[in-house]
């Protein structure tokens, strides 16, 4: 029987892997499975960094390797904010500028945290300036930046892949203090033990990190080149949508908890959630809304996609397989990343590709991932 770091515990997916690899789609994976919390798979494939004229030799990826999950954080930030709920400082429905009052300009003094958690403010495409912008001065540029026109918030949907997401970091730094980074290694990743799990590190520990920290490729241009997502400047300063990093391994960690409804999966461990936040955070709250980013029908909790496959499962994007389950949850990264947890077949699963071949080719090759997952996991009644 292999071990879980083999990839041949799973050898229809590494199979897979490897197609995807030899077609230059990426470089190299990472892939966590487990199941009723009891690792299945934790293993490596490819290399970790594209070979370049400063760094030439080739760098074996390995389980350990922090990669960037690029949106697959996302739901972090509606962790943060369903803690402080716990503590009674805000709730869902409050709006934005009742914490930012600034948010309120250009007619946005209406908008909910909800709003922003489910797309459906029409803040999408702002340009914020990140990683060279201080942090103030991009809260600023946001709070500045008026909606879309003929937006009904709340009715409407369309995917922010950015802004919205520094404006809720930033919701969690005026309620507690902490540099909103600093809280969720504080509050979310250090108790459930991600200990190499960053929104973003110091410089120190970017440096220290060394060829440990996989970088991603940008796989459309041929021959692949460095995303730019990965340098000292971009690991050191938050971008809340999409900054987060570290091995698969606890990025599943983070869904085994959420399949504990909120409770460390470790004897003894605690929480970092009710139960009752965990279901608020993942249950459909956005239903049946045509999504004017992803251009189809999407669901959503708060900053969770909802397993939308009924809309479509060969069409609907990062989604979570054939087999999920309609109460799967998760969220993905761009070009790269899938992370989700399935209650009804209690699976905990993040995948990162280490290439951006674009959206088209990137959605072809997780569908066909997950389906060699699936085979190899059997069908929920194989899996006892």
């Amino acid at each position: 029987m292999p071990s879980v770091d083999d990839p041949q515990t799973l050898p229809r997916t590494a199979a897979v892997l490897a197609e995807w690899t030899a077609s230059g789609h990426h470089i190299g994976a990472l892939v966590y499975v487990s199941r009723d919390l009891a690792p299945v798979a934790d293993f490596a494939v490819g290399d970790a960094r594209l070979p370049v004229a400063d760094h030439p030799a080739a760098v074996p990826m390995a389980p350990d390797t922090l990669m960037l999950w690029l949106s697959a954080g996302k739901p972090f930030a509606a962790v943060a904010l369903a803690q402080l709920r716990e503590r009674g400082l805000l709730d869902f429905d409050d709006a934005v500028a009742r914490f930012v009052p600034e948010f309120a300009a250009a007619g946005k003094g209406h908008l909910t945290l909800a709003h922003l958690l489910t797309h459906t403010a029409g803040l999408r495409f702002v340009e914020t300036g990140w990683p060279d912008a201080p942090w103030d001065q991009i809260i600023a540029t946001v709070c500045a930046a008026a909606p879309e026109p003929d937006w009904p918030a709340g009715e409407k949907a369309g995917y922010s892949p950015f802004a919205s997401w520094f404006v809720l970091a930033e919701v969690v730094r005026r309620l507690d203090g902490r540099a909103y980074g600093d809280y969720v290694r504080d509050e979310v990743f250090l108790p459930l033990g991600m200990t190499d799990s960053w929104i973003a590190m110091p410089p120190a520990r970017y440096r220290a990190y060394g060829d440990r920290i996989g970088v991603m490729a940008n796989t459309q241009k041929k021959p692949p080149e460095p995303a730019g997502l990965d340098t000292e400047a971009a690991a050191t300063h938050a971008r809340p949508s999409g900054g987060a990093r570290g091995p698969a391994r606890e990025l599943g960690r983070f869904y085994e908890c959420m399949l504990e409804d909120g409770a460390v999966p470790t004897a003894g461990g605690g929480r970092i959630l009710s139960a009752e936040s965990v279901a608020l955070l993942v249950s459909p709250r956005r239903v049946g809304l045509f999504d004017h980013t992803f251009r189809t029908t999407m669901d959503w909790g708060l900053g969770f996609i909802v397993n939308s496959a009924r809309y479509g499962a060969d069409t609907v994007p990062y989604g979570y397989g054939r087999q999920a389950g309609e109460r799967a949850f998760g969220h993905g990264g761009a070009q790269s990343t899938c992370a989700f947890a399935d209650p009804d077949r209690r699976l905990a699963v993040a995948i990162t590709f280490n290439g951006q071949p674009g959206e088209p080719a990137h959605h072809r090759r997780l569908r066909a991932t997950l389906a060699a997952l699936e085979a190899d996991l059997g069908t929920p009644h194989d899996a006892g």
